[in-house]
């Protein structure tokens, strides 16, 4: 069962306008989404109740993936208090997901 936070439209705000948040933008087909999805899994549970690990269906959701010019996935972008503080492309590995959630929340 997945901790994480399935965001659209209608709840991403709510959702990412106070503390941190990780928010994976991806689509089922996509390959390096499926590598990263462990470690999503993984984090989303590490980080219970001090960050939000979030995920966002880019076939799902295209408006919200236009708004944040969401070009390639997957695309991590680490927000805090609403405002997008960095943004990776690719697959990532767990310790640069960590260290970019610690730094923010530190």
């Amino acid at each position: 069962m997945a901790n994480y936070i399935e965001l659209n439209k209608s709840n991403f705000q709510e959702v990412t306008q106070t503390g941190v948040a990780l928010v994976d933008f991806w689509a089922p087909w996509c390959g390096p989404c499926k590598m990263l999805s462990p470690v999503i899994d993984e984090l989303a549970k590490e980080y219970e109740g001090s960050a939000k690990i979030c995920k966002v269906n880019t076939d799902e959701e295209e408006e919200l993936s236009t708004s944040f010019g969401i070009r390639s996935i997957p695309t991590i972008i680490f927000m805090k208090d609403g405002q997008p503080k960095e943004t990776l492309i690719g697959a990532q590995s767990k310790a640069v997901l960590q260290e970019k959630l610690n730094a923010l929340l530190g």
